[in-house]
């Protein structure tokens, strides 16, 4: 089986690995803010589904820095065994079959992740945005936020800064079935999400959407329902995300009072591997799995071990 990963259509596009840094604007959250709900997604940790972002008190050059140096200690080592500041790709010489190593300067991805990252006035958007596409480390402007959360000045700032660099838009639509939207406190309906692929794409924006698989009362088939739904809406890339239970979210309340339980390892590859089969073969998969905070995830906790979930996945789509 194949598939379009995210690491390889970024190869493609832009010729070595990009790495993506995720920044905090300082946003907050219609669900949170009392607008719609002052609870948020009854998922969301306090960080806002950011955890791994950098400091909201740094300004987006900061934070961009600080992102690069905790990505250059995972890069190739140099021949002195210092660590190399660059990205590096690996090319084959065929004359010989030769490995070799090429030095390229670093290529990024700015991920505004924390919270909603439309839900500003639009000046400081404007501000903020500019700042990350202005560098030339950047190629991509990377943007999570709610579909109720594009009015069209934001749209049409989204469309001019795509005219300089890509812009991706991340969507959060989790689920497609209205039951679990109201569970989950998800706050808009499914029609909404529909307008904001429309009016995105409609500016040639790139859509991706994220899907939660795990969700609390639906089978299989309904989450398969939903990454169906997601294919054939028009966006370019899907975000999997297998259901973490995090401490101190009341889906943890739920959890410890035994109301669902989460997915085995096998039951998800398996699911993922169906997933994969119900997308359009162009369709970009951006993740197939999630990190979670070692510290705060309760459950399932098969999935802090990346290597082993990673592992098994490739194991399944490739057999």
């Amino acid at each position: 089986m194949r598939y379009n990963s995210l690491n390889q259509y970024l190869r493609n596009r832009f010729g070595c690995k990009v790495y993506k840094i995720a920044i905090n604007g300082g946003f907050t959250c219609p669900n949170r803010d009392g607008t719609i709900d002052n609870r948020g997604c009854i998922f969301c940790s306090g960080y806002g589904s950011g955890d791994f972002a950098e400091d909201a008190s740094l300004s987006v050059s900061e934070q961009i820095e600080r992102g690069k140096l905790k990505i250059a200690g995972k890069m190739p080592k140099a021949d002195n065994g210092k660590k190399h500041p660059g990205v590096y790709t690996l090319a084959t010489d065929t004359r010989n079959d030769l490995v070799i190593e090429k030095r390229q300067s670093g290529k990024y991805i700015a991920y505004f992740q924390a919270f909603t990252n439309t839900y500003a006035p639009v000046e400081r958007l404007r501000q903020l945005y500019m700042e990350a596409i202005n560098r030339e480390d950047v190629v991509v402007l990377s943007i999570a936020t709610r579909p109720d959360c594009l009015p069209e000045e934001v749209l049409e700032l989204l469309a001019e800064i795509n005219e300089i660099k890509p812009v991706w838009v991340e969507l959060g639509l989790q689920t497609i079935h209205e039951s679990s939207a109201k569970y989950i406190r998800r706050g808009y309906t499914l029609e909404v999400y529909d307008r904001a692929v429309r009016e995105l794409r409609k500016r040639n924006i790139e859509v991706i959407t994220h899907v939660i698989l795990g969700l609390p009362g639906e089978t299989r088939e309904d989450m398969l329902d939903s990454v169906r739904y997601v294919g054939e809406s028009g966006v370019q890339g899907i975000k999997l995300q297998l259901l973490h239970v995090i401490r101190g979210t009341d889906l943890a309340k739920d959890y410890e009072n035994g109301l669902f339980e989460c997915m085995t390892l096998d039951e998800y590859t398996d699911l993922i591997k169906d997933c994969i089969c119900v997308l359009p073969d162009d369709m970009i998969i951006h993740r197939m799995t999630g990190d979670g905070d070692k510290k705060t995830l309760m459950a399932p906790l098969w999935s802090a071990d990346k290597k082993r979930v990673l592992n098994e996945l490739n194991r399944k789509i490739f057999s």
